[in-house]
């Protein structure tokens, strides 16, 4: 549990505007209080944990995620959350949430970086050919969709009792005001939306053997949802006020970080590792397996690269090593530096999806040697991603560049080496902001109040102060040009032997 309270104008007793925010991520529970002001009056977190049944498998209870909610929400100062207006929901998307007719969980959720449902995504697009139209994806395993299919074919008696499907923080939703509503940007991801039109699909529902009676009413995310119950509002000390539509993690990180014109874009390195860029329009590209969702705001839609392991493989080594401190790891890291004869990583832990959509993928070390030291190993994990965030940014600027400016957030962005890696690998300079750690939150927190009407969109979204830009070091951009050759080359061999070794 991490608590944070902050001054913030004359809001620590509780008598000026708070807005909440909510985002259920997949290792915690953020919970953010915003003022009037656009500061940060307190933040506080919960954790949670992955289950891991079997390999390639990712669940979790969705229990967890409403009592980490309540943890988290309940750590910030009760004063202050006697004054909250409006609540925002953000969360991990994809994760599919079965419910009853009561409204119980059937079974754990499926999680975004579950690989089980490879082949249930050849079989969804084979039953509507029109799949990739209709949604602007590529059907992934980390989809919500094939997700259904699997457990339609391997756990029928629980297909056949599924009354609804919810996103994570939908099912949060439903804990704090008894009704299923989700936002046009987290339903983009299940494969189910025709996200041109932001409406549901009634083809790839049928594709799955639902209908729109299993889905969530739809609003957009800076709308009003519904209302906390008096129960919800009372367990957790708030008023009886309203929950905005909210967004998928990604879209309301990007309104936290102000990322909300077309051309603005975004670097997230958490769990998973995402470059984010808005659009005026529709642009889908899945054949290069880029996502195309609609943002949460009215009129948007975004593009995203996505790579399934980006700051889980920092803590992932951390445990190889013998559980080092990740700040002296990342120090160690960076004493040491990166040579022409450095060991490589392909950082595939859970598969990937830009621009591979290999959900068979996974990590590999290159080039060690007898005297390999820890302090190389972690260089090399850093690098990795570095290289698979490059990768993304070339499939996002292939056809046209339209990414501009690239502000950083993630709980991975208080790790300096990294972003100068990244720099050097992307060629572009990143800005990172004040309260960029916490961004989902903190778009969720905005979102709530847009949906009440108290400032508008260009007040409610400006960008937070810039702490630090970043600049492409010119020597190390160089070394890392000639050693992403090598990466990208060891994935292209390794190709064949990954779907032979699932």
């Amino acid at each position: 549990m991490e608590v944070v309270s902050l001054p913030s104008g004359d809001t620590q007793d509780g008598s000026s505007a708070l807005y909440l925010g909510i985002d259920i991520g997949t290792s915690s529970v953020k919970a953010v209080l915003l003022d009037a002001h656009g500061g940060i009056a307190a933040h506080a977190s919960a954790p949670l944990e992955v289950n891991r049944p079997a390999p390639g498998f990712s669940e979790q209870d969705p229990h967890a995620w409403w009592q980490a909610s309540v943890q988290a929400v309940l750590a910030l100062p009760a004063a202050a959350r006697a004054a909250v207006r409006a609540v925002g929901l953000s969360g991990q998307m994809h994760g599919a949430t079965l419910l009853d007719a009561r409204d119980q969980p059937l079974r754990p959720a499926i999680l975004w970086n579950d690989g089980r449902s490879a082949e249930e995504c050849l079989e969804l697009e084979r039953r509507e050919p029109a799949a990739r139209t209709i949604t602007g994806n590529i059907m992934m395993p980390g989809f919500t969709a094939p997700k259904l299919l699997w457990v339609a074919r391997h756990e029928p008696e629980v297909f056949r009792r599924t009354a609804h499907v919810l996103l994570p923080k939908d099912y949060v939703r439903l804990r704090l005001t008894g009704e299923r509503v989700s936002d046009m940007s987290d339903a983009a991801g299940t494969g189910w939306l025709d996200v041109a039109r932001r409406e549901w699909s009634d083809a790839m529902l049928a594709a799955s053997d639902l209908t729109r009676a299993h889905m969530p009413r739809l609003v957009e995310g800076s709308s009003p949802s519904a209302t906390l119950t008096a129960a919800a509002a009372e367990q957790l000390g708030l008023p009886r006020v309203i929950v905005a539509g909210g967004g998928g993690d990604n879209a309301a990180s990007a309104v936290g970080l102000g990322v909300v014109r077309p051309g603005q874009a975004f670097l997230s390195l958490g769990t998973s590792g995402v470059l984010f860029v808005v659009t005026d329009r529709f642009r889908p590209n899945p054949e290069r397996a880029a996502h195309a969702f609609c943002h949460c705001l009215p009129d948007r839609w975004h593009q995203m690269s996505v790579m399934l392991s980006a700051a889980n493989t920092l803590d992932w080594i951390a445990q190889v090593v013998g559980g080092a401190d990740l700040g002296a790891l990342a120090a160690a890291a960076e004493a040491q530096g990166l040579t022409r004869h450095s060991p490589l990583f392909l950082p595939y832990l859970t598969g990937e999806r830009t621009p591979h959509n290999d959900p068979h993928a996974r990590g590999v070390f290159f080039g060690l040697r007898p005297d390999t030291a820890p302090a190389e190993l972690t260089a090399a994990v850093l690098e990795g991603v570095a290289f698979a965030f490059a990768d993304g940014l070339d499939v996002l600027t292939e056809k046209s560049d339209q990414v501009g400016e690239i502000s950083v957030t993630g709980g991975g962005a208080r790790v300096p080496y990294w972003g100068r890696l990244i720099a050097a690998a992307l060629r572009r300079p990143l800005t990172y902001r004040e309260g960029g750690e916490v961004g989902a939150a903190l778009g969720a927190a905005r979102l709530a109040r847009l949906a009440v009407g108290e400032g508008d969109e260009a007040e409610v979204c400006a960008a937070p102060p810039v702490a630090r830009i970043v600049h492409p070091d010119a020597a190390l951009a160089a070394l890392l040009a000639s050693r992403r050759r090598t990466f990208q080359r060891l994935y292209r061999d390794l190709k064949g032997a990954f779907a032979e070794f699932a």
